[in-house]
């Protein structure tokens, strides 16, 4: 069985910060570019690993704002000190979930990632795609 590695990720300023486990090795991780106005303005390319774990590392809470938008179905977890967007999480009966912005993962390449567009979702459909294909997100966050 192939080992847990651990990438750590945060903003600009190290306000906030995560660490990311996974089995699988950057080269291989499926990365998108989506296609909403909040993704595109921010540069975002994200990934996700359901069997792996991500926690988050919050010193200060006020330095955290949890966006919401469009149906309104997870934050986007933005740094108020430098502006940087790292994760959005969703909150589900199964627990909570996370996709992660690869472009703050310390010392990570990655690939090009794919456009991909949600826009034909429900909110219903978009929560269950997220608990099968996002990260889940350690209980002590």
């Amino acid at each position: 069985m192939t080992p847990v590695r651990r990438f750590e990720g945060s903003c600009h300023c190290g306000a906030i910060g995560f660490t990311f486990g996974s089995r699988s090795n950057p080269e291989s991780w499926r990365i998108r570019a989506c296609q909403c106005s909040f993704c595109r303005r921010h540069g975002a390319r994200t990934t996700a690993d359901p069997a792996g774990n991500v926690s988050f590392h919050i010193g200060d809470e006020t330095k955290l704002h949890r966006y919401r938008f469009g149906l309104q179905t997870a934050d986007f977890l933005v740094c108020r000190v430098c502006g940087v967007y790292l994760a959005a999480v969703i909150a589900s009966p199964r627990g909570r979930f996370a996709t992660l912005n690869v472009n703050t993962i310390d010392g990570v390449s990655t690939g090009h990632a794919k456009p991909t567009s949600y826009d034909g979702e429900t909110s219903e459909q978009r929560q269950r795609r997220r608990t099968r294909q996002w990260t889940p997100v350690d209980a002590a966050d």
